[in-house]
């Protein structure tokens, strides 16, 4: 399973001068909610806007997701 690493996106971000979730839904073309919602941890990005995302920043997209353990693995033990 992989996360967006949130602060990572937004450092990379500001290096573009993109220092508002807004300039970065802007910039990538993702919806302003969702955009905010991938921001503030409440939602991940699908597979299309994850690529949209490090396209934009010319990014390969594994510079922006983590890998992480699965929570549901342990739940089904």
């Amino acid at each position: 399973m992989y996360r967006l690493n949130v602060s990572r996106l937004q450092d990379i971000a500001a290096t573009h001068g993109d220092k508002t979730t807004y300039a970065i839904a802007k910039r990538t073309g993702v919806s302003i909610s969702s955009a905010y919602r991938y921001v503030d941890g409440s939602a991940q990005p699908d597979l299309i806007s994850a690529l949209r995302i490090a396209e934009a920043y010319d990014l390969d997209i594994r510079t922006l997701m983590d890998r992480v353990e699965d929570e549901r693995a342990g739940a089904a033990a």
